[in-house]
């Protein structure tokens, strides 16, 4: 439709604090990356390569944000494809190392921290 807008939309890794930044980079792109498909590619180019006959809009910053526990934390990394698949190549869990090396930067459990999420947009008018 002339004049109408289209917009994609993804989310990158997750922010939380210095150390434990360091920790989840580490795990998305060493421990659990090579488990990724090969079209997380494009969620981590933030679809800047993909393909987009739209003139550009530009679109404001937003994130996701949430407050959550340890334990949440850890139960979300384990719905990533990437740690599913790994589970299922290796026969192991890659949270338990992941789980040992965050105690010590988040010792208690039940502490509740704010989790961030960039989103990325591509934004483009048709015409």
């Amino acid at each position: 439709m002339p004049g109408g807008v289209i917009a994609a939309w993804t989310y990158t890794l997750l922010d939380v604090e210095a150390g434990i930044d360091d920790l989840l980079t580490d795990f998305y792109r060493n421990v659990v990356g090579p488990f990724w498909p090969p079209e997380r590619r494009m969620v981590d180019d933030r679809y800047r390569s993909l393909p987009f006959p739209f003139a550009p809009v530009e679109a404001p910053a937003f994130s996701i944000r949430t407050v959550w526990s340890r334990d949440d934390l850890l139960g979300y990394l384990g719905t990533w494809s990437a740690t599913q698949a790994y589970r299922k190549a290796k026969g192991e869990d890659p949270l338990v190392v992941f789980a040992e090396r965050l105690a010590p930067l988040w010792p208690d459990p039940a502490t509740e921290k704010t989790l961030r999420w960039p989103l990325h947009l591509r934004v483009g008018r048709m015409s």
